[in-house]
């Protein structure tokens, strides 16, 4: 009798399937959506596939975008909606006398989308960087400049001054579309403070949140779904439909956004940084700043009222 009589026979362990991952290696993210996989992943790390280019490895997937999309529509109406609610609770105005209040005001407008851009951010950091232990801005395609090999090399300023050439061009081209309406964002140019504010947002804060969303989130599920250029061109139709509102649906306008738009996004794919795209776009808005204040003469001179 042996050593190992006295103790009951057990079956080797039973080996894994081959379609399935060992324990060594875990199973791939569900849908890539984060919340559920921190849940069923120890350490909520994420682990790409290593087949893809390095800008388009990404911890997210459809799940998390249609998530993102409500959070952004609910957080809008709730900031919003408070808004209102605290104005009207404070004086008892009424719907067109608050509706006047924010054109008369249009601080209160930017402060209201300055409000839900920090929510939007919010949701991305907890769910992209806080669930998964992912650094947040390099995992929405925050790289510095010539950092691969494959990439070519590219000058900071080249891409700033492309950017304001790019103005230059689409200010040119506007001229030649005619149109009989208002454009509703001249609303917000007809007095100093109005004109002055909003040009501080699209200088100090548009490019950093527009390129972030479009050009670090959806890009890469864009482009890893459909492929590069489709994703290029799926992106910069959808920049310029964002911009409709404020042009009054004039096509012509929205033509040429969503032609800057797809410019901004061959950039970003082409270096593989947002960086490069935020350059481009940073430029392009200073440049309307610059030829804005130009044109009213330092905010003395205004278009008259309709």
């Amino acid at each position: 009798m042996s050593l190992f009589d006295d103790y009951p026979y057990l079956p080797p362990d039973p080996q894994p399937p081959a379609d399935q991952p060992s324990a060594a290696e875990p199973a791939a993210p569900l849908a890539g959506d984060p919340i559920t996989y921190a849940g069923t992943t120890p350490g909520g790390a994420y682990r790409p596939q290593l087949s893809l280019p390095e800008d388009l490895r990404i911890s997210w997937s459809w799940p998390h975008l249609v998530l993102f999309l409500f959070f952004g529509f609910a957080s809008l109406l709730t900031v919003q909606f408070g808004f209102v609610l605290y104005f009207s609770a404070q004086r008892h105005l009424s719907q067109k006398q608050i509706m006047h209040l924010f054109e008369s005001k249009p601080q209160l407008l930017i402060g209201t989308n300055l409000l839900w851009f920090a929510l939007m951010f919010l949701f991305l950091y907890v769910t992209l960087a806080v669930l998964r232990d992912l650094p947040f801005w390099r995992s929405l395609g925050w790289k510095k400049l010539n950092a691969g090999q494959s990439s070519p090399k590219v000058s900071p300023w080249a891409l700033f001054f492309s950017g304001s050439g790019l103005a230059i061009f689409v200010a040119y081209a506007s001229t030649r579309i005619h149109t009989t309406k208002n454009l509703p964002i001249e609303e917000l140019f007809k007095n100093k403070n109005s004109a002055m504010l909003l040009l501080a947002m699209a200088v100090l804060v548009a490019p950093l949140v527009e390129e972030t969303v479009f050009r670090g989130y959806l890009y890469p599920l864009f482009a890893k779904t459909f492929g590069i250029l489709p994703g290029i061109l799926l992106t910069g139709v959808l920049f310029g439909l964002l911009h409709a509102p404020q042009l009054g649906w004039t096509w012509g306008f929205v033509s040429l956004l969503i032609l800057v738009g797809v410019i901004f996004t061959f950039a970003r794919a082409r270096t593989g940084t947002v960086l490069a795209s935020y350059l481009l776009h940073l430029g392009y808005n200073s440049m309307i700043a610059l030829s804005s204040i130009i044109a009213s003469k330092g905010f003395t001179q205004f278009p008259p009222h309709p």
